[in-house]
């Protein structure tokens, strides 16, 4: 009798409706990168295949989040659909108070702005750029207190993204609590390849923070992710449900930013959740001012009602083992064929390491960037740089250089097929492949802010 064998898996969905997709060919992939300057922000939709760029917004929402776009109640003020949505937040995250914002760098800016004053330290578990952005812009400095590991690609650590406490502690000895308006810490870690922090460094970092009176904010972008690892990777999580986890996981800080685009499956939203009344009371009123009364914050109704149902269908078990498991096929097929990637693969992308790929390219000719446009032009995906491009500038104009050179696979929610992440397999394969023969790239042109999103690049 032969040994049983693992049985295939499938999405927990099936398809009612379809969008074509272009092919095209590769002398009109060369054209296209051409006029977008080799960055593939700067792509058309139309000239992209399979749309790897990102997960933020690009998701399909269910027949239950459209339907209940239907029942939009688009007043101006008091929506019910508000109602709802602050509901759902209270149940599956725990905070008492919500502002609503057009996404999460809505909430960034808000939050950011009430707390930080010029001069202070913001510390997190590794930058990420419209947050980093927002703290600079007030006049803060982030200082990175990420363990070593994070910044190791081949690293194993379940939990890469966790605080190194003894950093922590040097930062708050250094520059005094006072001058720490918040400890800033992501649930998952994106610019570390969508790694988790676990149940047990959250709770001590909660400690720490608590003893010297500094605030702890999350940004829970993507906390139900980081749900699913604390339930598959620490010990007396196993049995607990992926909302049990998120309360607790919310329940060690004061407030979060989120992107609804992410976990809540929706192509727009976001909002910023609050314990303290003094700091929601600023936010409702501040909010008013750029994104819109503090029951709608930039959104229609229909809109607050879509991600209110993504809060619940979020957290159920059979979606998210789906939407992790597509990401660790891929990554578990790269890595047969000896493709050097990020390690353990994360929540929302697999992340390639740009800097194994192209050993011959310094730094300054971006590796990662000319990675992104090879795979482009190999065969029409589309996926994004996360290395010294992202990164930026200092305060001095001098390049933040990253020990980590990575281009993100992103994968959206209940987009793509099995079929879909095969020809993503063969793509980087292929790319991986003919490395020797790769040049880099010079940036022959660099918007002030978020430079990754606009700068323009040539061929050396």
């Amino acid at each position: 009798m032969r040994p049983p064998t693992k049985r295939s898996w499938a999405e927990p969905f099936k398809i009612k409706m379809v969008e074509p997709l272009r092919m095209t060919t590769r002398a009109e992939r060369e054209a296209a990168l051409t006029e977008a300057g080799y960055n593939t922000f700067l792509l058309r939709s139309d000239d992209v295949y399979i749309d790897l760029l990102t997960d933020s917004g690009t998701s399909a929402m269910s027949d239950n989040q459209w339907a209940g776009m239907m029942l939009g109640d688009e007043a101006y003020a008091g929506s019910r659909n508000f109602y709802n949505l602050e509901a759902a937040m209270q149940q599956h995250y725990g905070y008492k108070y919500l502002v609503p914002t057009h996404q999460g760098r809505g909430a960034e800016h808000l939050l950011s702005t009430i707390l930080i004053k010029p001069g202070d330290t913001v510390p997190g578990n590794m930058y990420f750029t419209t947050t980093r952005a927002h703290q600079e812009r007030a006049g803060g400095a982030f200082v990175d207190i990420i363990i070593d590991e994070a910044h190791d690609p081949a690293s194993l650590h379940p939990f890469k993204g966790n605080v190194d406490l003894g950093k922590l502690e040097a930062i708050i000895a250094k520059v005094g609590p006072k001058k720490i308006p918040y400890v800033s810490i992501a649930a998952t870690v994106n610019m570390a390849g969508g790694q988790p922090i676990s149940m047990a460094n959250l709770r001590q970092v909660r400690e720490l923070t608590k003893r010297h009176g500094i605030r702890l904010f999350l940004d829970a972008t993507r906390a139900v992710e980081n749900a699913w690892f604390v339930k598959q990777r620490e010990p007396g999580y196993a049995d607990k449900t992926l909302k049990q986890i998120l309360l607790e996981t919310c329940g060690y800080s004061d407030g979060c930013t989120m992107s609804g685009k992410k976990d809540l499956l929706v192509n727009i939203g976001g909002f910023l959740a609050l314990n303290d009344w003094d700091v929601f009371e600023e936010a409702r009123n501040l909010v008013v001012l750029f994104e819109g009364l503090h029951t709608y914050g930039g959104l229609a109704g229909r809109d607050l009602e879509a991600m209110a149902r993504g809060i619940v269908e979020a957290v159920q078990e059979d979606h998210m083992r789906a939407r992790i498991g597509q990401v660790e096929y891929v990554g578990e097929h790269l890595k047969a064929l000896g493709i050097p990637i990020v390690q353990p693969v994360g929540g929302h992308a697999v992340f390639l390491d740009a800097k194994a790929f192209f050993p011959q390219l310094d730094q300054l000719q971006f590796p990662a960037q000319t990675l992104a446009a090879e795979l482009y032009l190999d065969s029409g995906i589309r996926s994004m740089e996360r290395g010294i491009v992202s990164a930026g500038r200092d305060s001095k104009g001098e390049h933040h250089r990253p020990k980590l050179e990575l281009v993100r696979l992103t994968f959206p929610r209940r987009v793509y097929t099995q079929a879909h992440c095969d020809v993503t397999v063969e793509s980087v394969n292929a790319v991986w492949e003919n490395r020797q023969n790769v040049r880099g790239l010079k940036m022959v042109y660099e918007p002030k802010h978020l430079r990754f999103f606009q700068a323009r690049f040539e061929r050396l």
